[in-house]
Parts: C-alpha cells; sequence; structure tokens
C-alpha cells in the first residue's frame, strides 16, 4: 500500500469518527428532548408533586411544622407552624414560607396527647417542612370521584391556588354535619376501614408515663393514673411494672377500672398540632376506642371494656371458654343483648390484642383475629337521642388472672361546627343539610378546628370568562386537579447535628394516602 493510500485510508477513518460522534451527540439531545417531553406530560396529564402548606388535613397530611417530645412522657407528636405569628430580620414571615437553614424559632407552648402535659419549650429548633406527595391527575375525568378521598384542587375563589381536602359529599347529595358525624340525605356515612384507623387520634397511651409526677403541669394538676378501680375491684396497677394492669380475681366476680377524665386527658375535640387556647372550649367527641392485650393464666374469667355515648352504655366482653358479646345497658339499667359469637378458647398465658370501638353508629369488638360487629342504624337519632354535653364514659371490665399490656384510648376525628378562632356557629351544612347540584362537591379539612373549607368560604368562586360566578360553598367538577396518592417524601433529618439540611429521608413516614368509600345503603 503506498504512502498516499494510507494517508487517504486514514482520513476516512477520521471523517468516520466524526460522524459517528456527530451522530452519538445527536442521539444524546433526541434522547434528552423524548425525555423531556415525556416527563412534562406525565407531569401535567399523569402524576404530579405538591408540597403541603399548611396543617388543614393534619395529622393525615402535615404542613411546615415543629417536631416535639414530650419532656415527661417522651411521648412524639407534632406542632403546627404558623408564618404570621414569627419574625425573622425584624419582618413578619410571609405565609406558605418555610424558614431556611439555621433559622431555628421558639415552637409556642403546646400539650403532650397523652399524658397532658402542658410543655412551654425554651429553645429554638427547626421548622419541619411540610409532607411532599404525588397527586394522580387527570383521574376523574376517568373514574367518578369517591368520598373520604383526599383530593386537590383549585381553590374557587383563587383558582391560580392549589387546595387539598377530603371529599365530602357528591353531585345531588344533601350534606349535613351533626355532633361531628356526616350524614348525607339524613344517613350517617362511615369512614372505610383504612380511613378510620388514620384517623384515630390518642387521648391516652399507658406506655407513655411521666418520669416527674410532682409537677402541676398535667392539665393543671400533678400526674397520676387515670384509671382508677370501681368499688370492690381488684385491678393492680403497676404491680409489677407501671404500664401492667394484673387482676386476681374469682372468675365469676366482675371488676372494672374507669378512665377518669379530670385525671387524664379529656375528650374533647383538641388537636395537639394546633394552639392550645381553645382547649376548654372544644366539643366532646363520643366515638371511642380502647386498645389493650390480654394475657390470661388461665383458662377461665373474663375480658372486656365499656363504652359510653350520651345515655346508653354499651359492653362487649369476651368469655374465655369462648365466647363474644356486645350488649346494651339503656338509663333505666335494662340491659339488651346485641350480638354474640362463639371463637376457638384463646392460648393460656399468650397477649392477645383487644379492640372495642363505637364509631360512626357502629360497634366493632376484636378479639384478636376475631370480630364482632353490630349496627346501631344510619339515623342520627339511632344511637340515642344526642347529648352533646355529655361527656362519654369508658371502662375496661374483667374477672379471672389477666394481665393488661400497652392499653391506650383513642378518639375519632371530630367535624366541628363552630371556627377555631371566634366560636361563630354560622357555617355550611351545619344543622342545616346543604344540597349539592350538578357537578358541586363538598370538602373538609381533617384538622376541622384549623380548616378552611366549604363550611367557611364566603366567596364565590371564579369562571371562565363568559360563565356565570360558582356559588360560596362547593368545588365544581372543573376545578378537581386529581387524586393524593402517597407521601413520597415526610420531612427528613439531619444526617449531623450541625448539618445545615434534612438530605436524610424520613422512610418511616412514607405512606398511601387512603381514601374512597366502599359502603352500600
Amino acid at each position: 500500500m503506498s504512502l498516499d493510500d494510507t494517508e487517504k485510508n486514514s482520513s476516512e477513518a477520521k471523517i468516520r469518527h466524526k460522524k459517528d460522534r456527530a451522530a452519538e451527540i445527536a442521539d444524546t439531545f433526541e434522547w434528552l428532548i423524548t425525555a423531556f417531553i415525556l416527563a412534562f406530560v406525565f407531569r401535567a396529564f399523569v402524576m404530579e408533586a405538591f408540597r403541603i402548606p399548611t396543617g388543614s388535613m393534619a395529622d393525615t397530611l402535615k404542613g411546615a411544622h415543629f417536631r416535639l417530645r414530650c419532656r415527661q412522657c417522651g411521648y412524639k407528636y407534632d406542632y403546627g407552624f404558623v408564618p404570621g405569628r414569627y419574625h425573622l430580620n425584624g419582618r413578619p414571615i410571609p405565609e406558605d414560607t418555610v424558614p431556611g437553614p439555621g433559622s431555628d424559632l421558639r415552637a409556642y407552648p403546646s400539650r403532650c396527647p397523652s399524658c397532658g402535659n402542658f410543655q412551654s419549650i425554651g429553645g429554638n429548633m427547626p421548622v419541619a417542612n411540610g409532607d411532599r406527595i404525588l397527586v394522580l391527575k387527570c383521574i376523574y375525568q376517568f373514574l367518578a370521584p369517591k368520598r373520604w378521598d383526599v383530593i386537590v384542587f383549585k381553590n374557587p375563589p383563587e383558582p391560580e391556588i392549589n387546595y387539598i381536602k377530603r371529599l365530602i359529599g357528591l353531585p345531588g347529595e344533601k350534606v349535613q354535619i351533626i355532633d361531628g358525624d356526616i350524614y348525607v340525605n339524613g344517613q350517617i356515612r362511615r369512614k372505610p376501614p383504612k380511613v378510620q384507623n388514620e384517623l384515630w387520634m390518642p387521648v391516652y397511651d399507658n406506655d407513655y408515663q411521666p418520669y416527674d409526677r410532682s409537677l402541676p403541669t398535667f392539665n393543671h394538676h400533678k400526674w397520676g393514673q387515670p384509671f382508677k378501680n370501681g368499688s370492690s375491684s381488684q385491678w393492680e396497677v403497676g404491680k409489677d411494672s407501671p404500664t401492667l394492669f394484673h387482676l386476681d380475681s374469682p372468675a365469676d366476680q366482675i371488676n372494672t377500672m374507669e378512665y377518669n377524665t379530670s385525671i387524664g386527658n379529656d375528650f374533647r375535640a383538641t388537636y395537639a398540632y394546633d394552639e392550645i387556647e381553645g382547649y376548654s372550649g372544644m366539643p366532646y367527641c363520643s366515638d371511642l376506642m380502647v386498645r389493650f392485650y390480654c394475657r390470661s393464666a388461665e383458662p377461665q374469667g373474663r375480658i372486656g371494656a365499656s363504652l359510653r355515648k350520651y345515655q346508653t352504655t354499651y359492653e362487649a366482653w369476651v368469655d374465655l371458654k369462648g365466647e363474644m358479646v356486645i350488649t346494651k345497658i339503656e338509663r333505666n339499667e335494662r340491659t339488651t343483648e346485641l350480638a354474640r359469637k362463639s371463637i376457638k378458647p384463646p392460648a393460656i398465658d399468650k397477649p392477645t390484642l383487644i379492640k372495642f370501638a363505637n364509631v360512626d353508629h357502629q360497634l366493632i369488638f376484636q378479639f384478636g383475629s376475631e370480630k364482632l360487629t353490630y349496627d346501631l342504624g344510619r339515623g342520627f337519632r339511632d344511637a340515642g337521642r344526642i347529648r352533646a354535653d355529655l361527656s362519654p364514659r369508658l371502662e375496661i371490665i374483667g374477672s379471672g388472672k389477666l394481665t393488661l399490656s400497652h392499653v391506650a384510648v383513642f378518639r375519632d376525628i371530630r367535624y366541628t361546627t363552630s371556627k377555631y378562632a371566634n366560636g361563630s356557629e354560622s357555617g355550611r351544612a351545619i344543622d342545616k343539610p346543604f344540597t349539592l347540584g350538578e357537578d358541586e362537591f363538598f370538602v373538609l379539612g381533617d384538622n376541622s378546628p384549623n380548616s378552611e373549607d366549604c363550611r367557611w368560604w364566603t366567596r364565590k368562586g371564579l369562571a371562565n370568562k363568559g360563565l356565570s360566578p360558582y356559588r360560596v360553598g362547593i368545588v365544581p367538577r372543573d376545578y378537581l386537579v386529581g387524586k393524593a396518592l402517597f407521601v413520597y417524601w415526610p420531612s427528613g433529618f439531619r444526617p449531623f447535628p450541625k448539618f445545615p439540611l434534612r438530605i436524610v429521608p424520613n422512610i418511616g413516614q412514607m405512606r398511601f394516602i387512603y381514601g374512597g368509600s366502599n359502603e352500600k345503603l
């Protein structure tokens, strides 16, 4: 091969290499443009990330907040950060603003939702960012919205702002809030089990007990065990451990312990996430649940609980020989058996989970994997004459040789009928039914005392040019953005104490956002 041929081949190879490089660059740009277009389409029409700005859906979804731990009992809870109450560099912090790294602030006083300790925070602390969620967009173009969905929508008076609330009322329905429950067309609407599990709020957890009980900071008194023995009752609290309850009695002798609300947290619809100034004026929540584990030392005896709602007491118990029973005790002491179920006798000396709840006009009794339920009816009087002024009552009942552990009391969410700030009672769907028209929806916040929602809106919704404004108090179908699906980034942690950014994700708080209803009337 001549020198000229060698130079010619070398030149052609360089040209081919340049063309291949150009093709690679062109392919890369094509891939990037395609990826950008797909990402844009995906974000615009399929799924989009949002950050929760406020606490109107707490504790289901949290806006900017302080992470607190009770200094007495160690119970963890969150307290909402309200920008308007704080200043930085001499200026008020604007709404929907989270202070950056190094801008630690002092949380306002709060109250532990378990032991009741009044906590006046001394030092400054960082503000945790709001939950970041994924929203499934355009789903309501193909599927009908379901009650109890957590939805994102455009705020009708200000369509440029997105809101997030829980869907309560559907087109054509008559929505009504009675004693904290949701009624549609005169019938109570029950929350699906997964939604209900998310909405139980702590009243007392016996596993978290204060280390210094002499301080008068527990609801204005010294701390004491709120479960107290009835007359001639033989329950012993703290025999081996302060978190255990023991009973050693004849199998036919019933012993009771009552939860005393003058000692422990009461059953008012308070939120540890909110300010404590209005606690005393909050209404009672009469839908309760008690939970504990029971271990029996012998194959005989009885264990259960009783819950009083208004003037009727509902009692659920297990005969350890293999029987679950629910009874009703009326004001005149007349007892009526409501439900009964035979089960396999429990194992001796093995802890068994027990739950008893009265929620949404339904009694739910669980013993291990067995469940017994009773429907009290769906009308607003089916659970008895409403007495919102009466505090509910809770007791644990038992006989035989028993040990109880992990005792806790919870209350249901309660949709309030007065604004937290001023106590007004002129909201929509309160007492009187509110009728929704075609393509109109009704939404409420889970943090009911601190939520601006359909109850309180005062301005008509803006519509497209040439169309009449939307009426006050509804979310139009046109403004539905999508369904909240998943909390993909709860506020994270700092990898080191002095590190400014929270870049370690709080994996334990990543969760699906439950909604939807499968109830059939």
